[in-house]
């Protein structure tokens, strides 16, 4: 006994049940109730039909919900060093007591410190000559002037 499938909803069709439409391009299509082939010939699409196999199918109906869940696989968490840093020198620092870090952590601000401190006053001995020379030897100059504007070439562009 060969059970053939409805070319429309999908259902089973027994044998001497249903019907046969065979179409110009010689492809047969096979319904169980005159409702399937109704709805057929009004090109219909059963993929909008909600009792139709297509539309269960694509819209989960009907499924196990064993089977219709995916299975999601569980993010591993990773232990990495990070620039600078390695794993190991992070597990240190965790295992260090917080007056100990916090201790550690203002050292390195006040040697910053210093140390900006220090590099600001070799910058300030190294301006000021020369803003002292320059600024008393020759005369302000616009910035016009500086660029020459006015003073032949070709003026006027």
């Amino acid at each position: 006994m060969k059970v053939e499938l409805d070319s429309f909803s999908g259902h089973k069709i027994y044998p001497s049940k249903g019907r046969l439409f065979v179409r110009g391009d010689s492809k047969i299509f096979r319904f169980g109730k005159p409702k399937h082939e109704s709805l057929f010939h009004q090109r219909k699409n059963p993929r909008d039909i909600s009792w139709t196999q297509v539309y269960r199918r694509q819209h989960r109906k009907g499924i196990l919900e064993g089977a219709a869940k995916k299975k999601s696989r569980k993010t591993v968490k990773h232990q990495r060093g990070i620039t600078g840093a390695s794993l190991a020198e992070i597990a240190a620092r965790r295992q260090q007591a917080p007056a100990e870090r916090q201790k550690q952590r203002e050292e390195a601000i006040a040697k910053a410190k210093a140390e900006k401190k220090a590099k600001e006053s070799k910058k300030a001995k190294e301006t000021k000559p020369a803003r002292a020379g320059g600024a008393a030897g020759a005369p302000k100059q616009s910035k016009q002037g500086m660029k020459g504007v006015g003073t032949g070439g070709k003026a006027g562009r």
